[in-house]
């Protein structure tokens, strides 16, 4: 498996612990897809529709022999297995699996973005990302350590640390 890819996890409806679980099962059960390491996990406020609970977000590290968009479309099959409805722009969610990166690659098409077009807005993305990457890691077609970027988005305090993480096995989290 000669990709390196991260993905966003987020949940808001239910037993957000167990459909993030869920996900990260459901990638690592894919012969083409190896979870390396994920992120802790950050509690934080809704963004855009605010009017709903607020999320469990994470990032996972994956090697995988996928290419972008069938990646994409394993990103989505997983959605719509874990009940995933896509009534409200922004809206609740059992779970989201978002392509943040893959490999240093500036990817354009028409289904997928990468790196993940809002990523440099959003404080629940980077500060879980910076978890798993070094905090002088440049985004492809950027000048600016990611950081840098952290550091000039508003409402960084509204996501908190909600459990972190240990080093060990990526399952470790979600154990009580």
């Amino acid at each position: 498996m000669k990709n390196i890819a991260y993905i966003s996890l987020g949940s808001n409806i239910g037993d957000r612990v167990d459909f993030l679980r869920r996900a990260v099962s459901s990638l690592e059960s894919d012969s083409e897809i190896k979870v390396t390491a994920i992120s802790s996990l950050y509690e934080t406020d809704p963004v855009g529709y605010t009017e709903q609970d607020c999320f469990l977000n994470a990032v996972v590290e994956i090697n995988t022999s996928y290419k972008p968009e069938d990646l994409l479309e394993r990103c989505l099959e997983i959605e719509r297995l874990l009940g995933r409805k896509r009534d409200l722009r922004w809206g609740p969610r059992t779970i989201d699996l978002d392509i943040l990166l893959y490999n240093q690659e500036n990817i354009e098409s028409e289904t997928l973005f990468v790196p993940h077009p809002r990523l440099e807005e959003r404080a629940f993305v980077i500060i879980p990302l910076l978890d798993l990457v070094d905090p002088g890691f440049v985004l492809p077609m950027r000048d600016q350590p990611l950081i840098a970027i952290l550091d000039h988005i508003q409402g960084k305090e509204g996501v908190r640390l909600w459990k972190r993480r240990n080093g060990e096995d990526v399952y470790a989290l979600f154990e009580s």
